[in-house]
């Protein structure tokens, strides 16, 4: 196999732990799966070993029975740019192979090849109508005292507006649609963006705090799917991906949550069902699933969601649970959430933005 395609490939019997140390170090979050003689039987991504992971399969198991086993790819010397542009904006895809007539693979095209292309960057359908919805209605109460004389949104990070950081990373992924709850402060939001040059901008003024959701019944219009983000979370991950999770597994919600990991300065007894002494754990590691305060929605979720009421996020995803509706998780690692709502992860994410 040509040395430029290796890096991009990986073996239908890889453990799902050396996949997930391969797709850490791809910049395309995928890898194409292959058998003997480099041929192509699918492809791997983020989504298909997260889903593995949050039912609980062990990431020593192979690969076999997690990717995905009907790729996109094209023929070589039987493709035009009109049908490479369709893959990329229509499918949700970062690198398209290129096969021969027995799907040995000869090729990659990336989505950076094409981002040069005026074709593929002036097309309306580049970019999603999903909407996007920021929560920054709150006081920051633990970013004091910058917030006595700020909004929490526009608190700097390395020169630039935490908001800022949030919208532009949306707009890498092609979703351009915001909508900003507001409460503290409005008035010097209001005059921010009104310096701006953001088009597809809404601004709803919470005039009583309604809670960290709350503000969502406030919505007129709004899209299919939609995310939802905090205004001190930033999520360095591939949105569409999460997107394309939220959808294929018909959730009502989505959280995209962070795989944090905490090792126990003390010896832990563990005991069996009778109660008798079987041995101590030195300084053992919890691993749990942290909510980032990051989001996708169906926009059912609203029928949950009375006007005006405050309400919180665990209240109304306890109220989707009783009401049994699908919730999913999308794990991230840690390294890919930037936390940002009290001093101490301020001043991590200033060494990391």
């Amino acid at each position: 196999m040509n040395i430029k395609l290796k890096k991009y490939c990986i073996h239908k019997n890889t453990t799902i732990k050396n996949a997930l140390k391969s797709l850490d170090i791809s910049a395309y979050k995928c890898l194409l799966v292959i058998e003997k003689n480099s041929k192509l039987i699918g492809t791997l991504t983020d989504g298909d070993l997260r889903r593995a992971i949050i039912t609980g399969k062990s990431i020593n198991n192979k690969i076999t029975n997690y990717f995905n086993k009907k790729p996109k790819f094209v023929f070589e010397k039987k493709f035009n740019q009109k049908l490479i542009n369709q893959y990329f904006k229509k499918d949700l895809i970062n690198i398209l192979p290129v096969v021969d007539q027995n799907l040995i693979l000869k090729d990659i095209i990336k989505i950076s090849d094409l981002l040069d292309n005026k074709e593929f960057k002036n097309k309306k359908n580049n970019f999603r109508r999903n909407d996007v919805v920021i929560m920054a209605g709150g006081f920051g109460k633990r970013l004091k005292p910058f917030t006595d004389i700020l909004p929490k949104p526009l608190i700097p990070l390395n020169n630039k507006p935490l908001i800022e950081h949030i919208i532009d990373n949306f707009k890498i992924y092609g979703f351009n649609n915001f909508t900003l709850t507001t409460h503290y402060k409005n008035e010097i939001l209001n005059a921010f963006f009104r310096t701006k040059n953001y088009k597809n901008l809404n601004i709803i003024f919470e005039k009583k705090p309604l809670g960290t959701i709350g503000a969502l019944s406030n919505l007129n219009k709004i899209s299919q799917n939609f995310f939802v983000s905090n205004c001190d979370t930033i999520i360095k991950t591939n949105y569409r991906e999460i997107l394309d999770f939220h959808k294929k597994d018909k959730n009502i919600a989505t959280i995209v949550s962070c795989i944090k990991k905490y090792t126990l300065p003390y010896g832990d007894c563990k005991f069996d069902e009778n109660g008798n002494f079987i041995k101590i754990l030195e300084k053992p590691i919890i691993e749990i699933f942290a909510n980032t305060g990051f989001y996708v929605f169906n926009k059912s979720i609203l029928n949950y969601i009375q006007k005006n009421k405050y309400i919180d996020v665990p209240e109304l995803f306890k109220i989707l649970s009783k009401n049994n509706c699908k919730v999913g998780v999308y794990p991230i690692e840690e390294k890919d959430w930037v936390d940002t709502g009290q001093w101490k992860e301020y001043f991590e994410a200033s060494k990391t933005i």
